[in-house]
């Protein structure tokens, strides 16, 4: 069977810390700079780091459309920062939102780099294991669309959301030891690839 190639935008952010993680999983992971490189990938997850910086830097290495053009047709998992960029609702003229998923996020709610913290949620697919959820200025989700689907909640307030094609989270899975978010993400890529429905709303 062959792996599924999964690229992370290595644009700005933690994007290695997804790279080690995909490699475990048994996925291809495919550091993703320029837009011939998604031509051949099966999904792509945009990772944490700065809202604004990744904007910038995106008009310069790939371009915003590019991205937007990929994630019509194919997953895109986009975590904290990636999140931010994924959904809408923010009015900063630095963030340019690609508005794939119908996520309203506002971004920097949990505070700052010295709010960050680990706690235990609970994922919807999973719910026998508490999953050690790491919040890094991250970004909350403050509604959801009708077609969203909640996966996880930390004090009822979504923080892991998922689409028909995509993925998101407030907070960085790439920073533990547990992958099965990531497991979740490239379940998702398969049964899209296979032209099956998700598990979304």
């Amino acid at each position: 069977m062959t792996k599924l190639r999964i690229g992370v935008l290595g644009i700005q952010g933690a994007y290695t810390r997804h790279v080690d993680i995909l490699s475990l999983v048994g996925a291809v992971p495919v550091i993703v700079k320029y837009v011939e490189q998604l031509e051949d990938l099966d999904g792509l997850i945009i990772p944490g780091g700065e809202s604004s910086t990744m904007t910038k830097v995106m008009g310069f290495r790939i371009a915003y459309d590019d991205i937007l053009q990929f994630g019509k047709s194919k997953p895109i998992f986009g975590t904290c920062a990636g999140l931010i960029l994924l959904g809408k609702g923010i009015s900063d003229s630095r963030i340019h939102q690609l508005e794939l998923i119908d996520v309203c996020v506002s971004r920097n709610a949990y505070g700052s780099q010295k709010d960050s913290f680990v706690d235990d949620i609970t994922l919807h697919f999973d719910i026998e294991k508490p999953y050690h959820a790491v919040f890094i200025r991250a970004p909350q989700i403050v509604s959801v669309g009708d077609s969203i689907r909640v996966l996880a909640e930390h004090d009822n307030i979504p923080v892991l959301v998922e689409s028909r094609l995509h993925l998101g989270a407030s907070f960085h899975p790439e920073l533990t030891k547990d992958m099965r978010i990531h497991r979740y993400f490239i379940q998702k890529i398969m049964e899209v690839k296979n032209g099956k429905e998700s598990n979304s709303a």
